[in-house]
């Protein structure tokens, strides 16, 4: 990415977390951090990455509190950024985290020492 879409991402990171914290009421939305955000070069589209914690259901019903919530997201990210367009938000679930913590049992399944083996 350009310099100023990394900047417009982080920007966006900040007014979108601090909207979560404090300003989205809908009671679907549970446990969320925002992961990563990325911007297109011509900063008309953002993708929104979150890790939500929770059963699948309850990450099923987070994912659509957030995009029923697109259009406040987009409104203050509108109001908070003086950009010539509000870019168009696409919200993504973001599984690395779970992903690796998985990968960190199988290593130390892998590598958990034999006590019958002598050297």
């Amino acid at each position: 990415m350009k310099q100023r879409a990394l900047r417009i991402a982080q920007m966006i990171k900040e007014v979108v977390g601090e909207l979560l914290l404090t300003g989205l009421r809908d009671p679907r939305i549970g446990f969320v951090s925002i992961s990563d955000v990325e911007v297109s070069g011509d900063l008309r589209l953002v993708k929104i990455y979150v890790s939500t914690m929770g059963t699948e259901v309850e990450k099923k019903a987070t994912l659509d509190g957030l995009e029923s919530a697109k259009g406040i997201i987009r409104s203050t990210i509108g109001k908070a950024i003086s950009l010539r367009y509000t870019p168009d938000i696409l919200i993504l679930a973001d599984n690395s985290i779970a992903r690796g913590s998985e990968l960190i049992d199988l290593m130390s399944k892998v590598t958990k020492p034999n006590d019958n083996k002598q050297e």
